[in-house]
C-alpha cells in the first residue's frame, strides 16, 4: 500500500495538525517506507508459530515461600529510639490546623 501527500494532508487535518510543505514530503516518505516494511512483514508465514510473551524462554527466578517464625512485638521494638504501649513512636510530623 503507497501513501500519497492528501492521504497525509487528509490525516493532519484529522489530528488538527498542521504541515509545511517540507514536512508533508517529509513524512509522505517515511509513512510510505513504512507501510512497505508492514507489507513486506505480511509475507512471512508465521501460521504455524505459536503466540509469545517473549522471545527468550523464561523462568521465575523468586525464592520458594516459605513460614518462618517472625520476630515477637517486644525484640522487634527493643531497639526502636522511641517506643510507648509496645509501638514505635515518631514523631509528629503533619500539623492539622481546624
Amino acid at each position: 500500500m503507497a501513501i500519497n501527500k492528501d492521504t497525509v494532508k487528509y490525516t493532519a487535518n484529522l489530528a488538527r495538525i498542521e504541515l509545511s510543505d517540507e514536512e508533508l514530503d517529509q513524512f509522505t516518505g517515511q509513512l510510505d517506507r513504512i507501510l512497505a516494511y508492514v507489507d513486506k512483514l505480511d509475507t512471512l508465514k508465521a501460521d504455524d508459530l505459536k503466540p509469545t510473551s517473549h522471545v527468550l524462554k523464561m523462568k521465575n527466578v523468586y525464592r520458594e515461600d516459605v513460614v518462618k517464625s517472625s520476630l515477637s512485638a517486644s525484640d522487634a521494638i527493643k531497639n526502636a529510639p522511641l517506643a510507648e504501649n509496645n509501638l514505635f513512636k515518631v514523631p509528629k510530623i503533619i500539623d492539622i490546623e481546624a
